[in-house]
């Protein structure tokens, strides 16, 4: 067969510059259902994925079925727009990112729309997210086998497009194994099912004579012209993933068609609806850690370790677990390693822990010259299974260490050949200037050969970038020595696609062409990736070039990222976990993202505007700065709950960067701010006035009235009630009870605590005098300043702050400790205080030496025993204890008084200080509430205690259909357990 009866390879086609993006957006909105969105904002949050690049897309589609995605598909055509289709955005090589109209699957196309069981298969649409999936298909016993890291917020569809893999393809292999057919669309709009094609189906097909036809001949022409060489130069290992799969069009595959298009990264056809195949599950694991000097050797104990058939093999250098260390990531987890510079994870499944331990002690029997540890209680795996899921996030931005990046994440070779390869990537490294003592990290799917690494390549300068080109090349031309890939998971994009004719030689590069070619000629599928390619160093969101406004004005001062809010912006990485649907993780973020679907509220989306409002670029959506309506509107949802602080793998506080913007945004123009900021955020002096006038019957009255929600500027929902006594009048009245043989501790006489919930305190203070502590209040009154600074009232609260540590600073310079009953006021302490004023020794000892209630009884009270409670009890967990303070203490003393206590997966409980009463924001609080917090409690046995230390959690509770139930603070359940032990 002739080459000339293929058509000609796909050259870039430049951006049309003749395309009208209102003309588009109107056409879109009059034809498509889903949302359309060409505003400003949305651009910016779609300008970049996980990658070291970024293209402002023409606009956004949301297609709200598949359907609805044809449509929008069929309008772009109308008017010769490229299209990127798009799943959860988490790609590495810069394949979701482009100037094209996005197509966004993940918000309504997330259907499991059937399942055989029977024949182990299933059919979804393109944006059902794996972890979801596999959550339905859990009653069948089955499972969709591919399960990358972020398999709590991937896409179907995206993992498609990537033919992903995941530490479980030890077992499953890869996507493109694990595929029965296809639903896909052209640009050009043909659409049809593929998969495996016999004789007999291609005689059918090819009888219509019509579009599909045509490409089914043109693809055996292709076939049968590079066949040789496909089976010449494509890399005969387990994580071949770069290029397009040729090879899965040979008779050996079946002329799959299918497979072929599986890791087309969206440059082929659009993904409408896959026919997965699925694995049973196996309920059952055991895990054996090997410990070696280094990770070259490590991977040279991989070949022995396989003929045992674990399900999964990954490795794990010093390196990561020296990152993890500094950003105080899996402490437990990494207690449980055996001794050792490196790490293989050996982890066997069945259907029985019996067989599960069989298989991990017949690894045992035979393994020689490691440390050995044997785990084979599945909490204790979980634990350690996160040190390696862990490895993107943890190698980013790690304290007092260079910037790392993708670009050369994932490459792959044989699996007898990896401790050879590592061994010369790493001395890559040192050539390169990129080693030091602890980096690049090595780590990743060693039992199939893959490398997952890091690198701190310098790209904010010139030079740098122009290293970064020349090892790239280096690399290519090492990993094609060792036969191997340039991708094992993440696929080329564009990282990787002008370097493909190193690996596959320029004949299969320019068959990779006419593929193109057969299927999108005009270019309009995702151009300038994998085909046609973007160089590696085009399009950088960095680069020799980017110069973004530096604030200089700063409230908070940043410690993190060298005071620079720059730094701050550009921390996410795109991985995306704040883009999960659910918290079962134990995770708090990111309840807006949770409840919208929205990737602009998202925390990931908000970094994105933030990064883009400082204008680095100069030709980016927003240019107005502070300003910015697009940044306030994608902030508006954020509810400060400070859940990225600590579940974002790179350390994101969109909390702290939300008060610093609207701090900007309204200087000098307070008149622009919501009544709400002016109602809510000067709440502790109207508190103290009630308190001290005794006009708290009087407030409660008017409290009531729908005046004084719309003068307050607030949402029409119930105002919280003033108590009649306030906490220092009862205080002032008390007799002191107890010996006081511990000391004295400074109970921090917060705001909603004082004069909303005093019986809160009085709970405390009996059960901290119990416990041998003396009591004081600090004197005069004072506040943490943390309404103020919700509201981005920085400079109020500021003020507000310096005269608190003032008084409490003979008290902390004698060594006395703070304890504060309110998570967010006591959060203020820990955390937000010292990163206003970082160089203030007195600031720093409030940090220091503030404490919650259970930590004073655990950590500071040696012989305390707590009284007993027997019974079961919930805990709705406050979203900044998740984030700043922790919880083990609590769950320690709970245990201790005989609770079996369940902590609730909810999240956030959707109030969250202010955020719940502003305008615009009910439905998204009662929504956040309605998610597992409400439900749950409603389901508790009236016996069952609901623990919610949190004002905002006991508010919530209290106003929205809980079936009746009070939220009470640990100090009553501990102070309720005394009244029992009495009688």
């Amino acid at each position: 067969m002739s080459t000339a009866e293929l058509p000609n390879p796909v050259v870039r086609v430049p951006e049309p510059a003749e395309i009208d993006p209102e003309a588009l957006a109107a056409a879109l909105r009059e034809r498509v259902e889903g949302e359309v969105r060409f505003d400003d904002g949305s651009r910016a949050a779609y300008s970049t994925d996980a990658s070291n690049f970024r293209q402002v897309p023409i606009g956004v589609v949301v297609p709200r079925s598949p359907d609805d995605g044809v449509e929008a598909l069929a309008v772009a055509r109308e008017f010769g727009a490229p299209v990127l289709s798009r799943g959860g955005g988490t790609s590495l090589a810069g394949q979701c990112t482009n100037t094209a109209v996005v197509l966004d699957w993940s918000k309504y196309c997330s259907e499991l729309e059937s399942v055989d069981a029977d024949n182990r298969t299933c059919v979804v649409q393109p944006g059902i997210v794996l972890d979801d999936l596999n959550r339905q298909l859990a009653d069948t016993g089955l499972r969709f086998g591919p399960e990358p890291a972020t398999h709590m917020n991937c896409t179907l569809g995206g993992m498609i497009g990537n033919n992903s893999c995941g530490a479980t393809a030890q077992r499953t292999g890869k996507v493109v194994d694990n595929i029965g057919r296809l639903e896909v669309l052209l640009a050009d709009g043909t659409r049809f099912w593929c998969g495996k094609t016999s004789d007999d189906e291609y005689a059918e097909i090819e009888h219509h004579g019509d579009r599909r036809a045509a490409i089914y001949r043109q693809l055996r022409r292709l076939r049968d012209e590079y066949a040789d060489e496909i089976r010449r130069r494509f890399p005969d290992i387990p994580r071949r993933v770069s290029g397009y799969n040729l090879d899965s069009l040979l008779p050996e595959h079946g002329f799959d068609v299918a497979g072929l298009l599986v890791g087309s990264e969206s440059t082929l056809v659009t993904v409408l609806r896959a026919e997965l195949e699925l694995v049973p599950v196996l309920p059952e694991r055991a895990m054996v850690v090997l410990g070696y000097p280094d990770i070259a050797t490590a991977a040279d104990a991989v070949p022995d370790i396989l003929p045992h058939e674990p399900i999964a093999l990954e490795g794990v250098d010093h390196r990561l677990l020296y990152d993890e260390r500094l950003k105080h990531l899996n402490e437990k987890a990494r207690e449980e390693l055996p001794r050792g510079r490196a790490f293989l994870m050996v982890q066997f499944g069945a259907q029985t822990r019996e067989e599960a331990d069989k298989q991990a002690r017949g690894l045992l029997d035979s393994v020689e010259g490691a440390e050995v540890a044997f785990l084979d209680d599945p909490a204790r795996e979980a634990e350690l299974w996160q040190v390696r899921e862990a490895g993107l996030g943890a190698t980013a931005h790690v304290p007092g260490e260079r910037d790392t990046f993708e670009g050369w994440e994932d490459s792959a070779v044989a699996p007898e050949k990896l401790g050879g390869y590592l061994r010369r990537l790493d001395a890559l490294y040192a050539e390169f200037g990129y080693a030091d003592e602890t980096g690049p990290s090595l780590y990743g799917h060693f039992g199939q050969g893959c490398v997952h690494t890091r690198i701190p390549f310098d790209l904010y300068t010139a030079s740098g970038v122009a290293t970064y080109r020349r090892f790239m090349e280096r690399a290519a031309d090492l990993v094609a020595e060792f036969g191997g890939s340039f991708s094992g998971e993440h696929g080329d994009g564009q990282s990787r696609g002008e370097l493909l004719p190193r690996m596959f030689g320029n004949d299969l590069v320019t068959a990779f062409g006419q593929l193109k070619a057969i299927f999108d000629p005009a270019d309009r599928m995702n151009p300038g990736k994998v085909v046609a390619p973007y160089s590696l160093d085009e399009n950088l969101r960095l680069g020799g070039s980017w110069s973004p406004a530096e604030p200089q004005d700063l409230h908070f001062r940043f410690p993190h990222d060298g005071g620079s809010f720059s730094q701050a912006a550009n921390r996410c990485v795109g991985v995306g976990r704040c883009r999960q649907s659910t918290s079962e993780s134990g995770d708090v973020m990111c309840p807006s993202y949770q409840v919208t679907g929205e990737e602009e509220h998202s925390t990931r989306g908000r970094a994105r505007l933030l990064f883009e409002m400082l204008n680095g670029h100069r030709d980016g959506p927003i240019s107005d700065g502070w300003r910015s309506t697009e940044v306030r509107d994608a902030l508006d949802l954020c509810l400060s709950c400070k859940g990225c602080k600590s579940d974002c793998p790179a350390d994101v506080d969109m909390a702290t960067y939300k008060a610093e913007f609207l701090a900007h945004h309204y200087e000098g123009r307070p008149w622009k701010r919501p009544r709400s900021d002016f109602s809510m955020g000067w709440l502790p002096l109207v508190a103290r006035l009630v308190g001290k006038t005794r006009t708290a019957r009087l407030a409660n009255l008017l409290g009531k009235t729908r005046l004084a929600t719309r003068a307050a500027g607030v949402e029409d929902r119930e105002i919280p009630r003033f108590a009649p006594e306030t906490l220092p009048r009862w205080f002032a009245r008390r007799q002191p009870a107890g010996t006081g043989a511990r000391g004295t501790v400074m109970l921090w006489p917060d705001t909603f605590t004082s004069y909303f919930h005093p019986h809160v305190a009085e709970a405390a203070v009996r059960v901290l005098e119990d416990a041998g502590w003396r009591v004081t209040l600090p004197e005069p009154s004072v506040c943490c300043g943390l309404t103020w600074i919700s509201t981005g009232q920085l400079g109020v609260a500021k003020r507000v702050l310096a005269r608190t540590v003032r008084t409490l600073a003979p008290h902390l310079r004698n060594g006395g400790l703070v304890l504060g009953l309110e998570p967010s006021c006591t959060a203020v302490f820990r955390s937000d205080v010292a990163e206003l004023f970082p160089g203030d020794q007195d600031v720093r000892r409030l940090r220091d030496q503030t404490v919650t209630l259970a930590e004073l009884l655990t950590r500071h009270s040696p012989g305390y025993r707590p009284p007993r409670i027997p019974g079961h009890a919930l805990a709705q967990v406050h979203c900044h204890q998740h984030a700043v303070l922790g919880w083990d203490a609590d769950k320690e003393l709970l245990h201790a008084a005989g609770v079996d206590v369940e902590r609730l997966d909810s999240g956030c409980c959707g109030l969250a200080g202010n955020f719940g009463f502003e305008r615009g924001h009910l439905e998204v609080s009662k929504a956040c509430a309605e998610r597992v917090l409400l439900p749950r409690v409603r389901q508790a046995d009236r016996r069952t205690a609901v623990l919610a230390d949190g004002f905002s959690c006991r508010t919530q509770l209290h106003e929205l259909d809980s079936g009746g139930r009070e939220g009470i603070h640990l100090a009553e359940l501990l102070a309720a357990g005394l009244d029992s032990q009495d009688r």
